[in-house]
């Protein structure tokens, strides 16, 4: 009923990657207007017509954009769009995943969260669903609950046909980045001031 959906936020947001099963799942619910998901995992997913955040510059003024150092940031934030898979509000900005070349392929997607700083955030969890539950499991009040509080989402989810690798919080898939995506962000950033000959 979706797949045409399906297939254009793949382009749109994955580069045409297979769009994976939980995320299918979420999107599918989303899309029928189903909010338990949102509900659970603050996640509002990206509709096809949003910017993804490092493209949009709708929030600069006119002189700001014409800024040689303004320029170069956003030149370097548009290459790191290429590796920075954003599929969703929520957390402390956007969600989505991390997929640069040098990253190992043999594993599940490194999940990544961009909050309104800039700043990029590496998610424990095997799959986008399991992230964003480690992640809203820390929210609770008393941080030695977030293991029982994790527990607890994974069988809500699990009831919700959206199953976890794990109720394990301690035993969570957590990712190492071979490249670091703020350094690379830095990288860019200054590769686009030495085009425009700006230290």
């Amino acid at each position: 009923m979706f797949e045409e959906r399906l297939a254009t936020f793949s382009r749109e947001r994955l580069d045409g990657r297979p769009i994976p099963d939980d995320l299918r799942t979420m999107l599918v619910a989303q899309w029928e207007n189903r909010t338990e998901f949102r509900a659970l995992l603050d996640l509002r997913f990206f509709e096809s017509d949003q910017l993804h955040p490092l493209l949009d510059t709708s929030y600069l003024s006119e002189k700001e954009r014409a800024d040689p150092e303004m320029q170069a940031i956003n030149a370097g934030a548009a290459e790191m769009a290429k590796y920075v898979k954003l599929v969703a509000e929520g957390g402390k900005g956007w969600i989505g995943y991390w997929l640069h070349p040098d990253e190992p392929t043999d594993g599940p997607w490194p999940v990544i969260e961009l909050d309104t700083e800039f700043s990029y955030w590496s998610m424990a969890g095997s799959t986008l669903a399991e992230a964003c539950a480690a992640d809203r499991a820390h929210y609770h009040d008393e941080p030695d609950d977030t293991p029982s509080a994790f527990s607890q989402l994974s069988a809500r989810l699990v009831e919700l046909g959206l199953p976890l690798s794990g109720q394990d919080h301690d035993g969570l898939y957590d990712p190492e980045w071979m490249v670091d995506p703020e350094e690379l962000m830095e990288e860019l950033i200054d590769a686009e001031r030495a085009k425009r000959g700006i230290a």
